[in-house]
């Protein structure tokens, strides 16, 4: 029996071709290469646009704002010592958050507006993806969530959104100090903190205060318990949005105390 016969490809030249079955002969072998090639990066891309999309919902149901979308540990700009500090404080605690989610174990971001709190609570939420999905979410938006299942045609009950932000993985609260610091709002407030000190759930708050003003915020019962499971990172540096607005507009830079 034959092992083959020569075969000429309108592409490649001359080739041998194998005899398979019957009047079936191969056909050129680098032309079916390059279909498994072309069929390889097809399946990459299908399964690369399935991937995003999959992030894209991870990140919608982190509701992390989409101006931290994307910015993650390394376009993090840390210059000085408690920037670097900082830094690795958040990608240490990423890297770790497997630990920390049996033990409960949270943050406290306290440093003036503009000095990148947000941009690294989003660079951890992103960074446990997808093992984890977390959860984002402003002081005054948690509030304002829980009240309006107070309403008679609230879709959802108080009972059921404080049990979806007590079992979430990493629950992250950003402007805590914003808040008025009524009782209504110190008890609310307790109720989710609370609930994930009792289940070991960490928590991520982010606040402009230092550790007195937050504990006026939030109540003293609420800020014991963060007291005792958050690690507290100092944020002392100026604003990055400050810098920015003033090199933007080097001849009508702010007023020394303006808010940033």
């Amino acid at each position: 029996m034959t092992n083959g016969r020569l075969a000429a490809c309108p592409s490649h030249g001359p080739y041998r071709s194998r005899h398979l079955l019957g009047s079936i002969w191969s056909k050129c072998p680098v032309c079916a290469e390059e279909r498994d090639a072309a069929e390889r990066e097809a399946e990459a891309r299908r399964r690369a646009e399935v991937e995003r999309q999959r992030l894209a919902e991870m990140l919608e149901t982190a509701a992390i704002p989409r101006r931290f979308q994307g910015r993650g540990f390394d376009n993090f700009h840390a210059e000085t010592p408690a920037q670097r500090r900082a830094l690795e404080a958040a990608r240490d605690y990423a890297r770790q958050f497997g630990e920390h989610l049996r033990g409960g174990k949270g943050l406290v971001f306290a440093g003036l507006p503009g000095t990148g709190k947000s941009h690294l609570a989003g660079a951890i939420l992103q960074a446990i993806l997808p093992a984890h999905v977390g959860l984002y979410t402003t002081c005054m938006g948690l509030i304002r969530a829980i009240r309006a299942t107070w309403r008679r045609d609230a879709e959802r009950s108080e009972a059921e959104l404080l049990r979806e932000f007590g079992r979430v993985p990493l629950l992250v609260i950003d402007e805590v100090g914003v808040q008025y610091g009524t009782d209504g709002e110190q008890t609310i407030l307790f109720d989710v903190l609370d609930r994930r000190y009792r289940d070991a759930m960490p928590t991520l708050l982010l606040t402009n205060q230092d550790r007195e003003g937050l504990k006026q915020c939030i109540g003293a019962r609420a800020y014991d318990r963060v007291r005792e499971t958050a690690s507290w990172v100092t944020f002392n540096w100026p604003s990055h949005r400050l810098a920015a607005r003033q090199a933007a507009s080097p001849f009508n830079p702010p007023q020394e105390g303006s808010s940033p």
